[in-house]
């Protein structure tokens, strides 16, 4: 499901942002934004992320800025005293000035050094109780966007419950025009010299083939499934998609049987509503 969370962390020497986003995906795929200088608490982080989170394409960003004057360079002053003595010690050999070589020996090698950035393990306790902090606040968005998500696929199970419905009264219609039309045509056709009871089995077989009784119930049936699953204590959205398809192919059969034009009519609605559906149930875990 998609979501956001963010925390900061205010400390004496720096100040912390976590950024923690969420996208909809069938497994987890974490990326981690954050110093190199932690890089060692990487699957740390990413071992929470998935426990919490489970689900999802994950960004996590940690950013720092600085509240006091702080810098990762260091002047080597062993080297730097160790070239000035060579150089004044030429520059009297050649009578040459030296009043101007400071920066001249700044230039040269070795003489700034990067410092070594270790992790302050008081500072990463700090930084691991934002993380915590914006995934709590990730996943109470999530929980107020579920909601929402519950509401409007509930909503479109009972407009599907009542397309059902509106269904029925043209399926027992179309079942009764059939009947006649066909009647009609058997007054046209000479039976003399045919099977009856064959030809009474082939037209009860003819019927029932085009009978839907049995996929409203069944359709009926996974509808209720669905709402139960739904409002269950622990929600599984690829359960909730399997009943998905069910639905589907019940929508589908009966589609391939209606002949009507207005059962045709109300089929393209049931599917516009479960497709919609479908595209919810991708936020769900």
């Amino acid at each position: 499901m998609t979501g956001y969370g963010k925390a900061e962390i205010n400390l004496p020497k720096a100040n912390f942002t976590v950024e923690v986003k969420s996208l909809n995906a069938k497994q987890i795929d974490t990326t981690i934004k954050m110093s190199s200088i932690y890089r060692d608490k990487e699957i740390e982080l990413r071992n929470l992320i998935s426990e919490k989170l489970q689900r999802g394409k994950i960004e996590i960003s940690i950013w720092r800025e600085n509240s006091e004057s702080f810098s990762s360079y260091n002047l080597n002053s062993e080297v730097i005293s160790d070239y000035f003595k060579q150089i004044k010690k030429i520059a009297e050999e050649l009578n040459i000035n030296t009043t101007d070589i400071l920066p001249s020996l700044l230039k040269m090698p070795d003489v700034i050094q990067k410092g070594e950035e270790k992790v302050n393990e008081i500072e990463w306790d700090e930084i691991q109780k934002g993380i915590d902090s914006a995934i709590a606040n990730l996943l109470q968005f999530r929980l107020d966007e579920g909601k929402k998500l519950e509401a409007d696929i509930k909503s479109r199970i009972h407009k599907l419950a009542d397309l059902l419905n509106e269904i029925a009264p043209f399926a027992k219609a179309r079942i009764e025009k059939v009947r006649k039309n066909l009647s009609e045509k058997l007054a046209e056709i000479d039976l003399k010299n045919m099977d009856e009871n064959r030809f009474e089995q082939e037209l009860i077989y003819y019927l029932e083939k085009q009978d839907i009784t049995e996929e409203q119930v069944r359709l009926d049936a996974h509808l209720n499934y669905f709402t139960e699953t739904m409002i269950a204590e622990s929600v599984n959205g690829k359960k909730l998609g399997f009943i998905g398809q069910e639905i589907g192919r019940e929508i589908n059969t009966i589609g391939s049987k209606s002949s009507d034009i207005d059962m045709q009519k109300i089929v393209v609605q049931m599917k516009d509503e479960l497709e919609k559906i479908k595209e919810q149930l991708l936020n769900i875990l």
